[in-house]
């Protein structure tokens, strides 16, 4: 009874890094479905609280313990200092942490003046300054960074994917300062709470697999019985391939597990060396 009274309180990213990570939710099974326009998410787990906020905002509510977990950049992590525990790095949404200028100015020229450098990263920001040694007055921004030089800032520190919305406002890249992806966090006091680490690994437990599926397929074919050493002989897999008679004898059933990026190459071989009727279809999930 104790169980369904407590709650796993988890924080999902609006904005940018929502889309990936509420894939990734919704494909664990853990949600029906998720709208980047509602706060509260209901989850089917009844003992999971789940609601969205400012990707900016994640780290301190979960240092604060306000929440078990939560889904964020690790530049905001770095940027709010938050004591926090790193326990998976998704991947998704990469972006550059970088200081950017007009294209048109030397770095040498800034380092000849008090700078006005603009940026939504303050900590960051000062941080990367002192080390360079640069004199200079720090403007906090809300959006639309980019638009500050040459008028209204000497530098910029930014976050860029591709650097194209810098390139098309005539800016160009001075330092990468970090290299950033969204990442989950959970407070340090939930390893020590037997119920919450529980809800933990159970969650964790369905993001591996779903992270496990999208890196593999299957892959089935039919193989005649003086192929078969050969053609297993090159499988990659898991674990190791399943094989199965075929009706009449006269042949084998082969399903092996493989990671996608060898299929393009495999497929060929095992073409070549005897295999037919090969199926490829992809997983849901994969608990390895």
């Amino acid at each position: 009874m104790q169980r369904r009274n407590n709650k796993f309180k988890i924080l999902i990213p609006k904005g940018r890094l929502f889309p990936s990570v509420a894939k990734l939710l919704t494909d664990t099974g853990l949600f029906k479905e998720m709208d980047d326009q509602t706060y509260f998410i209901p989850s089917t787990d009844p003992e999971i609280k789940a609601k969205l906020m400012k990707p900016q905002n994640i780290p301190e509510l979960v240092e604060l313990g306000s929440y078990d977990a939560g889904f964020t950049g690790l530049d905001w992590v770095l940027e709010k200092n938050a004591r926090v525990d790193i326990i998976m790095d998704l991947g998704f949404d990469p972006v550059r942490i970088v200081s950017a200028t007009a294209r048109q100015t030397s770095v040498r020229y800034l380092k000849q003046r008090k700078l006005i450098v603009a940026s939504e990263y303050e900590n960051l920001t000062r941080n990367y300054l002192k080390e360079k040694g640069f004199n200079y007055h720090f403007i906090r921004t809300f959006g639309a960074t980019e638009a500050y030089p040459p008028e209204d800032a000497d530098l910029i520190i930014d976050n860029t994917a591709t650097g194209k919305t810098l390139k098309e406002n005539g800016l160009k890249i001075v330092d990468v300062i970090l290299h950033s992806s969204t990442r989950l966090i959970i407070n340090p006091s939930v390893t020590s709470n037997t119920w919450k680490k529980e809800k933990l690994d159970e969650i964790l437990t369905l993001i591996n697999a779903v992270i496990n599926a999208r890196e593999r397929v299957m892959l089935e074919m039919n193989v005649e019985a003086n192929r078969l050493e050969e053609v297993v002989r090159v499988l990659p897999s898991m674990r190791a391939p399943t094989i199965a008679p075929l009706f009449n004898g006269t042949g084998y059933a082969v399903k092996v597990a493989v990671k996608k990026c060898q299929v393009s190459q495999l497929i060929p071989v095992l073409k070549k060396l005897g295999a037919t009727d090969i199926l490829e279809y992809e997983f849901r999930k994969v608990i390895i």
